[in-house]
């Protein structure tokens, strides 16, 4: 019994500190810090690297995809370094769901590019690579950002099947599934055929 409780405290421990992380709103504290304005008041309002972008600032733009991929990564491996492979998992999507949630912002957040594949990348490398690099593929011939992140959450899983990580697909289903749903306006968008490309203006 104690190796159970101590077990849940460790995934309860991981998926709180996991949370908090990701719900950190680096695009918001970046462009704030270097005079850019309130992110959620320019272009269309979400806190991410793209929306950054339209201001201008691609350094801000750069750090926050960074940032905000780094902290669905530091979940995984600081989880997986105290408690296991369960906890990793745990931590990435409850920095996922941070950041698409952050109590910061009142829960309203992000759609949880950057930090699906962070959280890729640190849990199975390879699978992380593939994803990053439907997401350029898809970016480079189509100019549109929304289009490149449903391509590489549609594919992810079956990256990890193919990559012999079958014990993500479950957890790789549900985040992607989180993203088409932070997509639904762009997915319509998409459909009439009036989405904004990268580097324009929305």
């Amino acid at each position: 019994m104690p190796e159970i409780t101590s077990g849940a405290a460790a995934l309860i421990l991981a998926g709180v500190l996991g949370y908090l992380l990701g719900s950190i709103p680096f695009g918001v504290v970046l462009t704030r810090i270097m005079g850019l304005g309130d992110l959620r008041k320019i272009g269309s309002g979400n806190i991410g690297a793209t929306n950054v972008l339209r201001t201008g600032n691609k350094g801000a733009a750069f750090a926050t995809l960074v940032l905000d991929g780094g902290k669905g990564a530091a979940a995984v491996l600081a989880a997986r370094a105290w408690a296991g492979e369960d906890a990793a998992q745990l931590a990435g999507l409850a920095a996922f769901l941070g950041h698409l949630f952050p109590v910061w912002l009142g829960f309203k957040g992000g759609k949880g590019v950057a930090t699906f594949l962070g959280t890729l990348l640190a849990l199975a490398f390879p699978v992380g690579l593939a994803a990053c690099a439907t997401w350029l593929v898809t970016a480079i011939v189509s100019r549109i950002s929304s289009l490149s992140a449903l391509v590489a959450a549609a594919l992810a899983a079956v990256w990890a099947a193919l990559l012999g990580h079958g014990e993500m697909v479950v957890l790789i289903l549900l985040l992607a599934a989180l993203v088409f749903v932070r997509h639904a306006p762009n997915i319509a968008r998409l459909r009439a055929g009036t989405e904004p490309r990268i580097g324009g203006k929305k």
